[in-house]
């Protein structure tokens, strides 16, 4: 039988708060607790933000709280081939397509929609679905793009992704048994953009394989995420993991912390004399946590 391996994969694009300090402990506890391994992954495939400074930051945090993790950690911008290649095995499949509307013209036209009476679709985390450029642009407006250097998001047909896979998608809950995947709620989602050689969606499904992940427990801010993890799966031929989404830490004000929140951090803490066991006495109180998975 093959022992359990668990990872904890943060992005170091601010500095760690409890939040991220609740899901390295549960992680490292589930791993010790079935005699399993824990990885380390640091997601900082947006380079400019997770910087190196950052990041040898949120190590010390972890070292500070007490996790240990196994060696090597695998930094998701020493990779970029990788997502590549995964990438062009869906776009041999024509399964991806270069969409040029910008954030600006998206929000407009989603706007007429919505005053329209019929609210534009929308995804589980509130964004509206991709409308497509030829709802937006002339046939010669595509064309003058396709044919310049315009920048590009590089999208998933969620449709014909959906018809590839040709059967009801399911991931496996813990706690809760087979769960119903609905990838199409997502839209055609982003998988890479012209300056960015990936995108969360590719790079968690190819590490998580490439790690030898069999056991993802994270927070249900990402359960929903889940429907698009499978169907990126199952269209690869990666293996499907066991999935747990555990409750968030909520902040005095009923929202969940945020680094772009600037939700009080773990050095903020440590700095004025918090210790790592406080923290974990502070975390093993359940009237901290709440449910948000979305139904």
């Amino acid at each position: 039988m093959n022992l359990p391996v668990y990872r904890f994969a943060p992005s170091p694009n601010g500095h760690l708060h409890l939040g991220h300090a609740y899901s390295a402990i549960l992680n490292q506890r589930a791993a010790q607790k079935y005699g399993g391994k824990l990885l380390l992954r640091v997601e900082d495939i947006d380079t400019i933000r997770c910087t190196p400074q950052l990041q040898a930051d949120m190590l010390e945090d972890l070292h500070w709280l007490g996790i240990q993790w196994e060696e090597p950690v695998r930094k998701q911008s020493e990779h970029f081939e990788d997502y590549q290649c995964t990438l062009h095995k869906l776009e041999e499949r024509s399964l991806v397509y270069k969409a040029y509307l910008t954030r600006a013209q998206i929000k407009r036209f989603v706007a007429q929609q919505d005053a329209t009476g019929t609210p534009w679709p929308r995804d589980p985390d509130g964004a509206p679905l991709y409308p497509g450029d030829d709802k937006v642009l002339s046939a010669q407006d595509q064309q003058e793009r396709q044919n310049s250097d315009a920048p590009y998001a590089l999208r998933l047909n969620m449709e014909k992704a959906i018809a590839a896979v040709g059967q009801p998608l399911r991931w496996q809950e813990a706690r809760t048994g087979k769960i119903q995947a609905d990838p199409a709620a997502w839209g055609d989602v982003v998988l890479a953009r012209k300056d960015t050689p990936t995108s969360y969606h590719l790079s968690v499904v190819v590490d998580d394989a490439l790690q030898g992940i069999t056991h993802i427990l994270r927070g249900t801010d990402l359960y929903h995420a889940t429907s698009v993890h499978r169907l990126l799966q199952t269209l690869l031929n990666l293996p499907e993991p066991l999935y747990e989404h555990h409750h968030l830490i909520m902040g005095a004000d009923g929202r969940k912390l945020a680094k772009s929140a600037k939700d009080t951090s773990l050095r903020e803490l440590r700095a004025s004399g918090v210790t790592p066991a406080q923290i974990r006495e502070m975390l093993s109180n359940p009237a901290s946590e709440q449910t948000t998975a979305r139904s």
